[in-house]
């Protein structure tokens, strides 16, 4: 599916990409290049068309080179995810050409909204309303894509009045944004990611994606969590080739786990793609919290067998770099917003409530 100048750019940078010796302003420039940002997207509206699992799969496939640079892909991706659910038809077409060629960055600040849908935590940024719009204060502490030629971020809002939460477009130009210094990560450091302070910040009514968080932020998860599944998928394949590639030195004893690993990772994967195809996590949310727990565990497994067939190898810097940086990589997977202990607590929360 990827352009092979993309894969070779990935395959070439995917070090740089991680320590943030690469330039956090091209990634986004080489996916948009390769059209990658198009797939899924019906072509009357500048896509390449497919569907949702097919965004999955570029995610994955990135992700099987570079899991910062499938960062970038998965945070522009689902922020024209939203414009594309939204009933904001003129803010769509406003933006979206803009994203779909990289030039615009579209970062989605959602995690904390998420987590607020789950009652973990309360909306991060709130807003007094104005004649034209609202004035906006608050903190998201952690945002990927924050471009710094250009953004704009997605973000719940919690109206301060009391009224209905609502979900707006933010772009960066605004008086009282201030985008900090990019967070020391242990890896991904050419992810633009960020914390974004919101003094004030004056928005007008014209970058309303939806009135009504509770019934927006719903409908946007599939896609949010499912193109999240993308990293694991890419990150669990490419260590499974990795496996496959040292057993040619006669490791043997170790192809019945890789061959166990590679079958149950692939009926996961096609468990999600099926679920998001017949939206059957729009009323099953539970369903999709798992698999994204089972996607970030085969990770974790694929990475520790891929240590195991290259053996003292990885430990060596010569031959282990790109082991190195999947063994990070593997790490950051169980974190990423919602992550896996807030999935297990609201799945343990949902079965409590059902023996009530």
């Amino acid at each position: 599916m990827l352009n092979p100048a993309l894969t070779q750019w990935l395959d070439a940078q995917a070090h740089a990409l991680d320590v943030g010796e690469c330039d956090p302003q091209s990634v986004l420039s080489q996916l948009a290049s390769a059209d990658v940002l198009r797939i899924g997207i019906r072509p009357e509206l500048g896509g390449s068309g497919g569907n949702l699992a097919d965004a999955v799969e570029a995610v994955a496939e990135v992700a099987s080179h570079s899991l910062a640079a499938a960062f970038v892909l998965w945070g522009q991706r689902a922020f024209i995810e939203y414009l594309l659910q939204s009933p904001n038809a003129v803010l769509r077409e406003g933006l979206l050409p803009s994203l779909l060629i990289g030039e615009l960055a579209g970062a989605t600040g959602l995690s904390n909204a998420m987590k607020f849908l789950s009652g973990i935590e309360a909306l991060q940024v709130r807003a007094r309303s104005l004649d034209s719009g609202w004035s906006l204060s608050g903190r998201l502490h952690w945002v990927t894509n924050l471009r710094k030629s250009g953004f704009v971020v997605a973000a719940a809002i919690d109206d301060e009045s009391g009224g209905t939460p609502f979900v707006l477009a933010i772009p960066d130009a605004l008086a009282g944004v201030q985008r900090s210094a990019d967070l020391q990560l242990m890896g991904l450091q050419s992810s633009n990611t960020a914390a974004l302070d919101l003094d004030r910040v004056e928005v007008d009514r014209d970058w309303l994606l939806h009135e009504d968080a509770r019934v927006f932020l719903p409908a946007v998860r599939p896609a949010f969590l499912g193109l999240q599944c993308g990293l694991a998928i890419g990150l669990a394949r490419r260590s499974l080739q990795e496996v496959e590639a040292h057993l040619q030195d006669g490791r043997s004893i170790l192809l019945e786990p890789l061959n166990e690993q590679r079958e149950q990772l692939e009926r996961t994967v096609s468990e999600l793609k099926n679920g998001l195809l017949d939206d059957r996590f729009l009323t099953r949310p539970a369903a999709l919290f798992r698999l994204r727990i089972a996607l970030a565990e085969s990770a974790a497994n694929a990475v520790q067998l891929e240590l195991q067939a290259s053996g003292g190898k990885a430990y060596l810097s010569e031959h282990g770099s790109g082991f190195a940086r999947r063994w990070r990589e593997s790490a950051f997977v169980p974190i990423v917003t919602p992550s896996l202990v807030q999935l297990r607590a609201e799945l343990q929360r949902q079965a409590r409530e059902a023996l009530a």
